[in-house]
């Protein structure tokens, strides 16, 4: 055990941590199936998140910066939330039951709640590059298992 170390007034001070492991970002680790990551869930496939800010801004904000951290900085977004809402589909008078409200261009699709009550929150898919015929999959075009 080691001797304890004094700052210049006598206090003791603490001992230093072990440099935590160093954040790897998803786009080079995706999450495995079945774990939560920073407050999602990720089926190996897929991970989606929710983001809730005070406003529609507030949220695509947080999810430009959670993108730019996680190794996604190089996809196109729109520029803003309001150009965002652009892409929100007007509601049609027959029933669309797997229809996607929201941005999509691969490997991302940030989309909008069918809840009206989560007025300002998003949803975010982030899909897994590596996976096998991962293309297809994010297109619909292979049908899912």
């Amino acid at each position: 055990m080691n001797a304890p170390r004094y700052d210049e007034f006598g206090f003791v001070l603490p001992e230093p941590t072990p440099p935590s492991e160093p954040h790897v970002p998803m786009r080079q680790q995706f999450p495995s199936a079945g774990s939560a990551y920073l407050g999602g869930q990720s089926d190996g496939w897929e991970y989606r998140s929710v983001f809730a800010g005070k406003t529609l801004a507030d949220t695509f904000e947080m999810i430009r910066r959670f993108l730019q951290e996680e190794g996604y900085g190089d996809i196109p977004l729109p520029a803003n939330a309001a150009e965002l809402k652009l892409f929100r589909r007007p509601r049609s008078p027959q029933l669309e039951l797997f229809g996607e409200y929201g941005y999509v261009h691969n490997p991302i699709k940030i989309l909008f709640p069918r809840d009206a009550k989560l007025r300002n929150a998003l949803i975010l898919c982030v899909y897994n590059e590596q996976a096998p015929n991962h293309l297809l999959r994010f297109h619909g075009v292979l049908p899912q298992k």
